[in-house]
């Protein structure tokens, strides 16, 4: 990327209020790029993981030590040749794939700052992947690929925290069922990419319950909250998929915790794409915000 010329993401960054909590995140990775640039993924390297990550709101631009920990996730891994990711808040009938040029975001969301509609992430052409991804699907199935959709919240977000240079492909599929069993199946055939250096992400959030959360407290963590996941951590250190499919009838919580079940669901994809789902995967991220909890993991 030629530095000298600010793409049209770095054009929008640079009318972020200097005081925001992303501009300091911003200068943070800038400094570590210049210090340690990111080295990119080769054969050499092996087959990245998939990865699953709680991924916030907008709101997740205000704090900073969770920006920290994504960023930090990110460059602790060969930086990839691109991103495949599947998003909580594209839910589809049949697979779907984003544009795979860059275009308008999806800003699907509502009540906060108005600088959030603004933000932009222009990442390279995604055409060769969206390709290769229709081709690894089921020929049975008809893979629609959008012209002008771009990438929604669950996707933007947190990848414009862990590489805000916005220097690597993304391409977005959608979510086509929220059973585990043909998620687990749909990761499968995604497997292979990582072997060619693509990132294959399933974005959600550990517990979702936002209808039972107390905004009054927010540092408040509750109950079903706390319970549901030390339950999905207890049964991913032991590889219990078979367990975590039964999450709607198993997992103490429940419904609270998912009333709708797209923010888990992700998670099926990811361990369908790992080498090995019922190896224990590496937490990475843990904790609580607004009472949610953020378990995001590796699995190798």
């Amino acid at each position: 990327m030629d530095r000298s010329v600010p793409s049209s993401t770095q054009a929008a960054d640079a009318r972020i209020p200097a005081q925001h909590p992303f501009v300091a995140h911003l200068r943070r990775a800038a400094a570590a790029e210049h210090q340690t640039p990111h080295r990119l993924w080769t054969a050499e390297d092996g087959a990245l993981p998939s990865l699953y990550l709680s991924h916030g709101a907008p709101m997740l631009f205000e704090m900073t030590g969770w920006m920290t920990q994504l960023h930090d996730w990110a460059r602790a891994l060969p930086k990839p040749r691109a991103v495949l990711i599947v998003s909580a808040h594209w839910e589809t009938a049949q697979a779907a794939l984003s544009s795979a040029r860059p275009t308008e975001l999806v800003y699907d969301f509502g009540g906060f700052d108005p600088l959030y509609y603004r933000m932009r992430y222009d990442t390279p052409d995604a055409t060769a992947l969206a390709r290769h991804v229709a081709g690894l699907l089921p020929g049975s199935e008809h893979v629609h690929e959008h012209g002008t959709r771009g990438l929604d919240h669950g996707a933007w977000v947190p990848l414009k925290i862990m590489y805000p240079d916005a220097d690597v492909p993304v391409l977005q599929l959608s979510l086509p069922t929220q059973d585990p069993a043909r998620l687990l199946a749909l990761g499968e055939r995604l497997r292979s990419l990582r072997e060619e250096g693509v990132l294959v992400i399933g974005s959600g959030y550990m517990t979702h319950g936002l209808p039972f959360i107390d905004w009054s407290d927010l540092d408040a963590v509750p109950g079903w909250s706390a319970d549901f996941d030390v339950w999905a951590a207890d049964a991913l250190a032991r590889g219990d998929v078979d367990e975590l499919a039964r999450f709607r009838t198993a997992a103490p919580g429940m419904p609270y915790a998912h009333p709708t079940v797209e923010h888990f669901t992700p998670l099926f994809v990811t361990l369908g794409a790992a080498t090995d789902p019922t190896q224990a995967p590496v937490t990475t991220i843990d904790g609580f915000a607004i009472g949610l909890a953020r378990r995001s993991f590796q699995a190798a």
